[in-house]
């Protein structure tokens, strides 16, 4: 891999990283508005940036409430999440429908796994988890709606347009 691409994905991982520490009593719980989540809209404009999302998620969930499950399952969450979102850029990158779908992966792929996550710590398994994981989910999979929509979809029209996105992505180094 170009060492380009490996730089930009660690600094992708570290902003996700960071955000997510900057904000950590909103960004952790079955209420949550993980802001660095808006920053899953990057796949749709280059895969390397798939990779950072994940170890930046991971970095973030060391600090998770949930432990270790936390840790490997909703950082996997992420990059299944951005592998989606960047499957949609490879259709169509100026179609406002398909930017507006892919913001989407993000909010169902967290609900299920992130709402899983909490369900089974707080239920240990028990017959009570069914019930917590569709609560946690629903609750998960809103806060996760508000921030891809409220904050990534309007990112995906207005970077594009900005001239330091045109020189990082717009180059071609960094699209494959």
């Amino acid at each position: 891999m170009h060492i380009r691409k490996i730089v930009f994905a660690g600094a992708i991982g570290a902003i996700y990283a960071a955000l997510t520490f900057v904000v950590a009593p909103i960004s952790y719980g079955p209420i949550q508005f993980r802001i660095s989540e808006a920053l899953c809209i990057l796949p749709f404009f280059s895969p390397i940036t798939s990779a950072g999302l994940f170890v930046g998620c991971l970095i973030a969930n060391l600090l998770s409430p949930y432990g270790l499950l936390d840790i490997v399952a909703g950082s996997f969450a992420t990059l299944l999440a951005a592998l989606m979102t960047m499957q949609l850029g490879r259709i169509n990158r100026r179609s406002p429908a398909i930017k507006a779908l892919a913001c989407f992966p993000p909010v169902i792929i967290n609900a299920l796994f992130i709402g899983a996550v909490i369900a089974w710590a707080e239920t240990s398994g028990s017959d009570a988890f069914q019930a917590a994981f569709a609560l946690n989910g629903l609750q998960v999979g809103l806060g996760q709606l508000v921030v891809m929509y409220a904050i990534g979809l309007p990112l995906m029209f207005i970077l594009p347009k900005s001239s330091m996105f045109k020189k990082v992505f717009d180059t071609g180094t960094l699209l494959m």
